[in-house]
């Protein structure tokens, strides 16, 4: 049972932001990134181009990087333009860590 003081419980959700644009907010970790990839499937499909702002990420670990990368995979399936935009500095060392920096279809705000 969680105590009033431990606050909600963390979890992370998708803010559709206009046509094409998303918005990430809360921890992407292996509890949160199933559900998102679930989510997220309809916007794959109704979009031809896709912005993801991450800036609203408060913590994230490898399972984030995974849902970047699963993102990558359907949007490359789909011919969808993909950008991610505010990459948290955590994403970003996991993401070099692993050599995959230069994989992520990164643009500016």
């Amino acid at each position: 049972m969680r105590s009033a003081a431990a606050g909600p419980p963390k979890g992370a959700r998708l803010i559709t932001e206009g046509e094409g644009r998303l918005r990430v907010e809360g921890v992407l970790d292996f509890g949160s990134v199933s559900r998102l990839v679930a989510e997220s499937e309809v916007l794959f499909r109704r979009n031809a181009r896709l912005r993801i702002d991450l800036s609203g990420v408060e913590a994230a670990n490898s399972a984030g990087l995974a849902l970047l990368l699963e993102w990558m995979d359907v949007a490359r399936s789909r011919r969808i333009d993909l950008r991610f935009l505010n990459l948290p500095e955590s994403l970003l060392r996991i993401a070099a860590f692993s050599n995959l920096g230069s994989l992520l279809p990164v643009a500016q705000g």
